[in-house]
């Protein structure tokens, strides 16, 4: 994806007002695609599943309503656009 478009999605995110609870919401919808999905036969719709629920859940842990001290402990919460996401290497 471009950077741009990131970036643009990522301000008109911060911009809008949060639902109550939204972040709550999220969660335990990626919660619940990896538990309804978890016996599926197909390892396709499971592998999918695990994505899209993997991806709902870091939404969930990366919101604006965090606490800082939290955000800290978060892989890849603090990430901006065309910026490495790994951690700066300690020497």
């Amino acid at each position: 994806m471009n950077s741009q478009l990131i970036a643009k999605l990522k301000d008109f995110d911060e911009s809008r007002d949060n639902l109550p609870g939204e972040h709550w919401l999220t969660l335990a919808a990626g919660i619940a695609l990896w538990v309804a999905t978890r016996k599926h036969p197909s390892g396709a719709v499971r592998l999918l599943a695990g994505i899209a629920g993997g991806i709902l859940v870091a939404r969930a842990a990366s919101g604006s309503e965090i606490p800082q001290r939290l955000k800290k402990l978060i892989p890849y919460a603090g990430w901006e656009p065309g910026t490495s996401p790994l951690p700066k290497r300690v020497t």
